[in-house]
């Protein structure tokens, strides 16, 4: 299954932006069953977990992400977010929603964050 962020955008260092993903009709009646992931691949370097978050709202941050990245979601809604505060260059990347562990990955959003 493939889902789709958005939200991208240029954004100056310091600045915030906010991603989306939305959920396929086809895992609607398993969303709960699933902890929802955010992963980025920068430019020249492999593609790394942001964080997730489980159904009850339990979230898990990478190191780079604590104190600047507030995940999301809701259930009701099938959404998951991604809120991305006091953005710095080492930020810019292609960013990704999926089931975690899931090797299935939508087309991604690029963030570019510029000084």
């Amino acid at each position: 299954v493939q889902l789709q962020a958005s939200g991208g955008g240029l954004v100056q260092a310091g600045g915030s932006l906010r991603l989306s993903c939305a959920a396929p009709r086809t895992i609607f009646s398993t969303y709960v069953d699933y902890v929802m992931a955010w992963h980025r691949q920068a430019p020249g370097k492999q593609r790394e977990l942001v964080g997730s978050i489980t159904s009850t709202g339990t979230v898990v941050y990478a190191d780079s992400a604590k104190g600047r990245f507030t995940i999301s979601r809701d259930n009701s809604r099938k959404m998951v977010w991604l809120q991305m505060n006091s953005l710095r260059e080492e930020d810019t990347a292609v960013y990704y929603c999926n089931i975690q562990g899931s090797d299935s990955w939508g087309k991604g959003t690029q963030v570019t964050v510029s000084s």
